[in-house]
């Protein structure tokens, strides 16, 4: 299990493992209940390992907050996403001290909160802090890393063909 092919896609609920690309998409698999699910090349996906969290200096990862969790909460569950809003808020504000109360909204953090129990769940979170060996070689602990390896599950639109004009109809025009 690679947090690395975690991802989550734009009007499905829950977090989903990248399994297999295809011509047309790629096979996902639900963290939830391990159901498998096509995605086709128009949805909208985020890879978890490119979202970052604004904070007042800079931008940090996501899969660091989901450290800073694991290591508050002894890598078990975290306050339920459910929770209410000044709940939510100072929990969050524990977790990241400087998060940018501007830019994140409690909306942000109910989604944080909802992954990192559904990674948890699904026993991502005590592989998230082991350290693991890169084909590079490098070692990557937190999944940080000055040479980090991305999966490619870049969604790309397909543009409409152009239209051909057929023998007949150019003649029927001239």
């Amino acid at each position: 299990m690679s947090v690395e092919k975690v991802l989550a896609i734009s009007g499905k609920p829950g977090l989903y493992e990248l399994k297999i690309q295809t011509r047309s998409g790629f096979i996902a698999e639900s963290l939830i209940d391990g159901k498998k699910l096509t995605v086709g090349l128009r949805s909208n996906v985020s890879l978890l390992s490119e979202i970052s969290i604004y904070t007042e200096t800079s931008e940090l990862k996501l899969f660091e907050v989901f450290a800073r969790i694991a290591k508050k909460e002894n890598n078990g569950p975290a306050l339920d996403h459910k929770a209410n809003n000044d709940e939510l808020l100072a929990y969050f504000g524990e977790v990241v001290p400087d998060f940018d109360r501007d830019r994140v909204y409690v909306s942000d953090i109910k989604k944080v909160l909802n992954w990192y129990n559904i990674l948890q769940a699904a026993n991502y979170v005590a592989t998230m802090n082991q350290p693991t060996v890169s084909t590079t070689g490098s070692v990557t602990i937190n999944n940080t890393t000055e040479e980090s390896e991305t999966v490619a599950a870049e969604v790309v639109e397909e543009k409409p063909k152009a239209k051909r004009t057929t023998k007949k109809k150019t003649e029927e025009k001239e």
